[in-house]
């Protein structure tokens, strides 16, 4: 007998809860954002029309659109991209579970990545992630001290 399927939950914005727990979590110094992201076959530019390309594009090429856009707003706020890689099944993890691509983003506060995330111009180009994201995670890391170790 087949095990029923259970659905799982796409994740592309933070909820309000979460978005409470990551102020509450009062980080103090750099946190680096790791991004793991699964595009769409087709980019879905149905919430962001006035964005869409005139021909076409695959959820990569939109994701790609988004980084173009993104970087000199990211750069104003002091943060940094630091890794933009192709993504695969885990070596470890559930084996049905994929990512297209991982992406690691420093900021050297909270505050910075908070104030970068509300940016009017920011923002006003965001609908080419929702347009290319099919799913995505999104885990704020902080540096251990030797100490911790």
């Amino acid at each position: 007998m087949t095990p029923p399927l259970i659905p799982r939950n796409n994740y592309l914005e933070p909820t309000q809860e979460a978005g409470r727990a990551f102020i509450m979590r009062a980080i103090a110094g750099e946190v680096v954002m790791l991004n793991l992201l699964r595009f769409r076959t087709d980019a879905d530019y149905s919430a962001a029309p006035e964005l869409a390309p005139s021909a076409s594009v695959s959820g990569k090429q939109a994701f790609a659109l988004y980084i173009e856009h993104t970087l000199p707003y990211l750069q104003q706020s002091g943060g940094q991209l630091l890794f933009l890689g192709a993504g695969g099944h885990f070596l470890i993890g559930p084996a049905d579970e994929y990512w297209d691509a991982v992406m690691l983003v420093r900021q050297h506060s909270v505050d910075a990545f908070l104030a970068f995330a509300a940016h009017p111009q920011y923002l006003a180009g965001l609908g080419h992630r929702r347009a290319a994201l099919e799913d995505s995670r999104l885990l704020p890391l902080t540096a251990l001290s030797s100490q911790c170790l």
